[in-house]
């Protein structure tokens, strides 16, 4: 079966990066939020991810365009800087070792003025990695993880099969950690729903302290359609929380996590109001922003929700 290339998912700091698919879909595929959930993991075989970085060169170098490779790269390479990768898809870290390093080898080798490649990253091939496997792609410029770390609640991790608890969550970033690889950890507001709100954010803010991340984001609960939190939901069993009850849950984790250095966003379109900001130092001007938003209740001062997207 040949490789099917992935519609572009990525985070918002990538906005500015070439995105390299080498997997469709992901492996962990059974998180019952997620628009990934019952999807195929595809590999990319090596030599189409070698033919497309050399396609790319020849393009942004000669304006050259190969026989046989996909339009996307041209469009895709028109307006690249040459600095950023993203590997695609939201599995990328499953691909296999030696694959990965001839790939990204490749890259460094025809693109050497590469600033930094970052991916998409599951807590559980960050475990099955070794600590020198890890510090391997981190001399390749493999130096930006992108985890989806969801809640600290272990009920929560257990309902929305997210496959590892909290102890493993927080293992294995901190062994990405070790090797020199920055995360990016998102969360998500909403997902413990009416009931498990309050516990949701405590526990969330305890999981964001224990990993101590560079960049941390809060995203809103989307429901996907054909996901089973989707039908839930429908189905009346999940009580999701109100546009102000996820700014209370937002507000509940930047007052109780604590950060060395983090970059700390709500910014992504899921969510009702936006804060950013570095934390401990912004911590007081970022709950201002909240609790003026929060003592007010006015819907006018929010996102509406045709404006709201994944």
């Amino acid at each position: 079966m040949s490789f099917e290339r992935p519609d572009i998912i990525r985070p918002p700091s990538e906005w500015k990066s070439y995105y390299l698919p080498i997997t469709s879909g992901c492996s962990n595929n059974t998180c019952t939020f997620c628009n990934y959930y019952g999807c195929k993991l595809q590999v990319r075989p090596v030599a189409d991810a070698i033919k497309e970085i050399d396609a790319l060169s020849m393009y942004v170098r000669q304006g050259v365009h190969v026989p046989d490779v996909p339009q996307v790269v041209y469009m895709l390479g028109r307006g690249w800087d040459g600095k950023r990768i993203f590997l695609q898809d939201g599995d990328a870290l499953v691909y296999p070792l030696p694959d990965l390093v001839e790939v990204l080898e490749h890259v460094n080798e025809i693109f050497p003025q590469l600033e930094r490649i970052s991916t998409y990253a599951t807590a559980q091939d960050i475990l099955r990695r070794s600590q020198e496997e890890l510090a391997e792609l981190k001399q390749l410029k493999l130096d930006v993880f992108y985890i989806g770390v969801e809640s600290g609640d272990e009920d929560v991790l257990r309902k929305i099969h997210k496959g590892v608890n909290y102890a493993e969550m927080v293992t294995a970033c901190r062994k990405a950690k070790d090797a020199g690889i920055a995360l990016s950890v998102s969360v998500i507001l909403g997902l413990g729903g009416v009931e498990g709100s309050q516990r949701h954010a405590l526990e969330t803010a305890g999981i964001l302290t224990d990993i101590d991340p560079e960049y941390a984001g809060a995203l809103t609960l989307t429901f996907v359609p054909g996901t089973p939190l989707y039908r839930e939901a429908e189905q009346g069993a999940f009580q999701s929380i109100s546009p102000l009850q996820s700014l209370e849950e937002l507000k509940i984790m930047i007052e109780n996590a604590s950060f060395t250095d983090c970059f700390f966003s709500s910014m992504h379109a899921s969510n009702y109001f936006s804060v950013r900001g570095r934390l401990p130092q912004d911590k007081e001007q970022m709950l201002e922003q909240l609790r003026y938003i929060l003592e007010r209740k006015d819907p006018a001062l929010l996102r509406p929700e045709f404006l709201r997207g994944l």
